[in-house]
């Protein structure tokens, strides 16, 4: 299976165009701004996996704009998720991907990135888990 490049264990996506766009005067502000800039037939995959990524963190989370890219945030970024030219990526840190690596085996992953293909549904009930281990995940870390 080819791993996809990732960033460091804990942080965000680290892609140059990204992290330019979210320094830019013109830089997307909103989801709605992001899904924009999508192709037509990825936004209904996208949406899906924005709203199992809602229906799996805490009610108060937000979502933000953090490196270019749509995120919840609950005190800190729980999860990132973007889509690109040929899949759409979760960022659920490090941890998480290690965690569910049997799981993920079909899947392109790195450190902490899962790669779902753009030709394929996308695995709703997966990414839940995913987000709600990310969720467990933080909570934790929270407690020390």
């Amino acid at each position: 299976m080819k791993k996809a490049k990732s960033s460091k264990p804990g942080q965000g996506p680290k892609n140059k165009s990204a992290a330019k766009a979210a320094k830019s005067p013109g830089a997307t502000k909103n989801f709605a701004e992001y899904l924009s800039g999508v192709p037509t037939r990825d936004r209904a995959n996208l949406k899906k996996i924005r709203a199992a990524i809602r229906a799996s963190v805490p009610r108060e989370a937000t979502e933000i704009i953090s490196y270019g890219i749509p995120a919840f945030r609950n005190k800190v970024v729980l999860v990132w998720f973007a889509a690109f030219s040929d899949h759409y990526s979760l960022f659920p840190t490090a941890a998480v991907i290690e965690e569910f690596k049997t799981e993920l085996k079909s899947f392109a992953t790195s450190k902490g990135t899962v790669h779902f293909p753009t030709g394929k549904p996308v695995p709703v009930m997966l990414v839940k888990k995913l987000v709600k281990a990310r969720v467990a995940q933080a909570e934790k870390t929270k407690k020390r």
